[in-house]
């Protein structure tokens, strides 16, 4: 498996894995309205220009994919996916520390959120270092809860 930065022809295969990633937070929340399944790859294109979208590739096939922006100084990471299929493998980890690697030196903490009901998706950022700071309200049935890192830094 390898990650590279996703490139403008990825895009609507990125998208197709997203909707499939994202099926079992949908389910979760009764909720087929979530914002990464409705996105269009027209606007992952547009995001492609202001974010770093990086993508797990696997044989010829794109596997997993994850996106960052600084904004200030805090590395906003977000839709981070993993096809079902091979989740557990570690490449959602793998796919998390490299974008942590390529903003270590401009963030000074790394901040990423996902749904409160979303337990395994908490552990799992958990486990890779991050701590809960707050949760936000969305609606009745959604509220976010974001989660934060500082980045390792080398001292010389």
């Amino acid at each position: 498996m390898e990650i590279l930065l996703a490139e403008l022809q990825d895009c609507e295969e990125i998208i197709c894995l997203q909707k499939i990633a994202y099926e079992s937070e949908a389910q979760l929340y009764n909720d087929w309205a979530l914002p990464p399944l409705l996105q269009t790859v027209d606007s992952l294109r547009q995001e492609l220009e202001t974010s770093l979208v990086l993508k797990a590739v696997e044989g010829n096939e794109i596997v997993g994919s994850v996106r960052a922006t600084l904004v200030a100084d805090t590395c906003q990471i977000g839709r981070l996916i993993v096809h079902p299929d091979v989740q557990g493998k570690g490449i959602g980890s793998d796919l998390l520390q490299h974008i942590e690697t390529r903003f270590s030196q401009q963030a000074a903490q790394f901040e990423l959120f996902t749904g409160s009901k979303s337990e395994g998706n908490i552990r799992f950022y958990v486990r890779n270092g991050y701590t809960i700071s707050r949760t936000q309200v969305l609606t009745e049935n959604i509220s976010l809860v974001y989660l934060v890192k500082k980045p390792k830094r080398s001292s010389f």
